[in-house]
């Protein structure tokens, strides 16, 4: 494994375990989220290069593409449930509740 490869899949990981570990705040599970985008956006802009195939270039566009309209619904939600809940912990977010 080259330490390309490495870096971007620790990144990967990384973001993965803070998802796993991180579930107090719905804020930073959406900056997990957006760091575990963003290093599958590299890693599928790199394969491309290494290919050297036009036909690959595309993919990362409509990568961001998903991962900036998947950071706007997030935030379209935190604030939805900030004034709804009055908080953003995810411990309070019951759909039994409403």
């Amino acid at each position: 494994m080259t330490p390309v490869h490495f870096s971007f899949a620790s990144a990967f990981i990384l973001g993965l375990m803070g998802v796993a570990s991180h579930r107090t705040h719905l804020l930073s599970t959406l900056l997990c989220l957006e760091g575990m985008m963003l290093s599958l956006y590299i890693a599928l802009a790199l394969w491309g290069l290494q290919l050297e195939s036009v036909a690959y270039s595309v993919a990362p566009m409509f990568l961001l593409a998903f991962s900036a309209c998947e950071a706007g619904a997030g935030l379209a939600l935190l604030v939805a449930t900030s004034r709804t809940h009055g908080t953003s912990h995810l411990q309070n977010l019951n759909l039994l509740k409403c």
